[in-house]
C-alpha cells in the first residue's frame, strides 16, 4: 500500500486510470462539469467535495475499509455521486420521453422504422438459429441404433 497515492487528489501519473462514476471519469469530467455548474450558479457542490472527490471508505466505527486483497477501498464522495445519480435519472427520463414525442409527431415514420427493424432483426435471429443448429448437429454424436452397443460401452448381463 502506498500512502502517497491514497492521499493524492488526482491520479498518480499521466494517463493513469481515473476513478469513474456512472462510467465517466471523476477527475476528467465530473469535477470540471460540477465546477462549471457551480460557477454558473446551476449547482452548489461543496468545494471540499470538488477538491477531494475520491475518499477512503470507512466502516460504521470510522475505521478504513479494506478489500479482500488488502487494498484500501475508496469511494466517490456522496455529494458528487448523488448529483451523478440525479443526472443519470434525468437523462434516462429524457431518453424515455423522446420516443413518445417522435411517435406523436411522426407516427407513420416511426411505425415504418419499427417494421423495418423487426424484419431485419428477425432475419438476423433466423441466421443465428441456423448457425447454432448446425453447430449442435456437427458436435453431437450420432445415437446408436436401439439395442446396439456403441464402441467402448459396457453392457450389464443378467445373472
Amino acid at each position: 500500500m502506498d500512502a502517497k497515492s491514497l492521499l493524492k487528489a488526482r491520479p498518480a501519473k499521466e494517463g493513469a486510470t481515473d476513478r469513474r462514476s456512472w462510467g465517466i471519469p471523476v477527475f476528467g469530467v465530473w469535477v470540471p462539469f460540477f465546477t462549471a455548474t457551480n460557477a454558473a450558479g446551476e449547482s452548489h457542490i461543496s468545494a471540499e467535495s470538488l477538491g477531494y472527490p475520491v475518499r477512503l471508505a470507512k466502516d460504521k466505527d470510522g475505521t478504513p475499509k479494506f478489500a479482500d486483497n488488502g487494498r484500501p477501498i475508496v469511494r466517490v464522495v456522496k455529494e458528487i455521486s448523488d448529483s451523478v445519480r440525479i443526472i443519470r435519472e434525468n437523462f434516462v427520463a429524457e431518453l424515455m420521453a423522446y420516443p413518445t414525442s417522435v411517435k406523436a409527431n411522426y407516427p407513420d415514420q416511426y411505425a415504418a422504422q419499427v417494421a423495418v427493424a423487426s424484419t431485419k432483426g428477425q432475419a438476423m435471429a433466423d441466421k443465428d438459429m441456423a448457425v447454432l443448429k448446425a453447430y449442435i448437429a456437427a458436435n453431437t454424436p450420432a445415437e446408436a441404433p436401439t439395442g446396439a452397443v456403441s464402441e467402448g460401452e459396457k453392457v450389464l448381463a443378467a445373472a
